[in-house]
């Protein structure tokens, strides 16, 4: 794993110490700024993010105390930078101080300047886990199947060593496939495989940012660059650097977005909103969306180089129903993993009951039969999952002595149309709260509708 590269801002009064500081930083690949004073200082934290300070102690106008104070007060932990205090007046009392406020260590000069990179490196892995430990992925591991990736059937096996061997590169993979069918297990499963499985996978759903965050979101910004800025903010990517970002929905990206995300994929830079400075990211990008990215070309909402320069892999997801064969399978994975999460104890499926499952379109594919089984799980009473708690729009389970195929499908279909009904009536004709009634998305409902032509 190579060494963390970080922007490190060295505060001092003293010019030579700044200089040969900052030159042995460089050296070692850092983006190095200087500060000749506190106030300084402030102004330079103030305007964008560091991942470590260097500062002085004892300086004219402001002491490196009181800049570790007023950090403490102005932002939270975890967005401060790592604080390293150097100092040729070194007390008890200081030291003990500027560990209370949060520095990470206490160097009295004169200090070799080696000392001082093994410190620098042990604050960037710090700021590192700091800053991404919300995305750490525990299973990171583990099998495919344990990131739900589960099926015997040809075409998923196909896809799964697909995935184990483009998880061996770092080219950039385009996820295709329906809602709910697994586009983020998939990425996830490429990102445990590849040589930065160390590190976090950055992930973004750019559908469920608004427009107007999505920028910052995902390429940072300076303080002042909008109402609001007070203080400068990393993006994903540059928190995805030296690992691998996953946009999902990436379809619904603005022209603008996809003209700045085309400069990433091209020159590997970005410039955070508001700021005149680009950054350089070394990061894999794994894209993924449930739209026709060919047809949006054609119609002119989704730029060809862009398209191309994500489809350098591309990936395609099978709907559940073209895979009928896996839900068996996928059924008994779903079982044990909620009878886990939930304390409940399942000893059997009644019978008929998968075969029931087996026949149904499931437009919201595997999410929507996990959805299904939980439920399942939760409402049974014995130790079995039977028809009453088969609730996925009406699947009604059925007994050895199964119904016809066609009798068994007027059956679902009515009990369907019946669900839809009544879930409108519930949520007053609100199409968002009856989707959420049924447990299924609003593009499930919209096809439900759509097929027995509800007005």
């Amino acid at each position: 794993m190579t060494a963390a590269r970080g922007t490190l801002l060295v505060v001092d009064d003293e010019q030579k110490i700044r200089r040969m500081l900052g030159q042995a930083l460089r050296a070692e690949g850092h983006e190095v700024i200087e500060a000749a004073s506190g106030r300084e200082a402030q102004r330079v934290l103030g305007e964008r993010s560091v991942d470590v300070l260097i500062c002085d102690n004892l300086m004219p106008d402001m002491t490196g105390l009181d800049i570790i104070r007023e950090l403490a007060a102005a932002l939270p932990g975890a967005e401060r930078p790592q604080i390293l205090m150097m100092t040729a007046h070194a007390t008890v009392e200081s030291a003990i101080e500027a560990m209370k406020l949060g520095a990470l260590d206490y160097l009295q000069k004169p200090f070799e300047v080696d000392e001082l990179l093994v410190v620098v490196r042990r604050a960037l892995d710090h700021q590192r886990l700091r800053s991404h430990q919300r995305y750490l992925l525990n299973e990171r591991d583990e099998e495919f199947n344990h990131y739900g990736i589960v099926g015997r059937s040809r075409v998923m096996q196909d896809l799964i060593r697909k995935a184990e061997l483009v998880g061996e590169t770092k080219s950039t993979v385009l996820i295709t496939g329906e809602t709910g069918t697994g586009k983020e297990l998939v990425a996830r499963a490429i990102h445990a495989r590849s040589a930065q499985r160390e590190m976090p996978l950055i992930k973004v759903n750019c559908a469920a940012i608004p427009e107007t965050l999505l920028e910052s979101e995902l390429f940072g910004h300076v303080r002042g660059a909008f109402t609001g800025a007070i203080t400068s903010k990393k993006g994903k990517f540059a928190l995805a650097d030296g690992s691998t970002i996953f946009l999902d929905e990436i379809g619904t990206l603005t022209p603008v977005l996809q003209s700045k995300l085309l400069r990433v994929l091209q020159e590997r830079e970005f410039e955070p909103l508001g700021s005149e400075r680009s950054q350089q990211v070394d990061v894999r990008v794994i894209a993924a969306t449930n739209r026709d990215l060919r047809q949006m070309v054609k119609d002119g909402t989704f730029q060809e180089d862009l398209f191309y320069r994500l489809n350098v892999i591309p990936i395609e997801i099978p709907p559940l129903r073209n895979r009928r064969e896996d839900i068996p399978i996928l059924v008994e994975h779903f079982v044990r993993k909620h009878q886990q999460r939930t304390g409940k104890r399942i000893e059997r499926i009644e019978d008929g009951v998968v075969a029931t499952l087996s026949t149904y379109e499931w437009p919201g594919n595997v999410r929507e039969l996990e959805n299904t089984i939980e439920r399942a799980v939760v409402l049974s009473t014995d130790g079995a999952i039977g028809a009453a708690s088969i609730s996925v729009l009406g699947v009604a389970a059925q007994s050895s002595n199964a119904l016809p195929s066609l009798k068994l499908r007027t059956n679902i279909e009515w009990i369907e149309q019946e669900t839809i009904k009544r879930a409108l009536e519930s949520a007053h004709g609100v199409k968002k709260d009856a989707a959420d009634l049924m447990g299924i998305s609003q593009r499930a409902l919209s096809y439900y509708l759509a097929k027995y032509k509800f007005q």
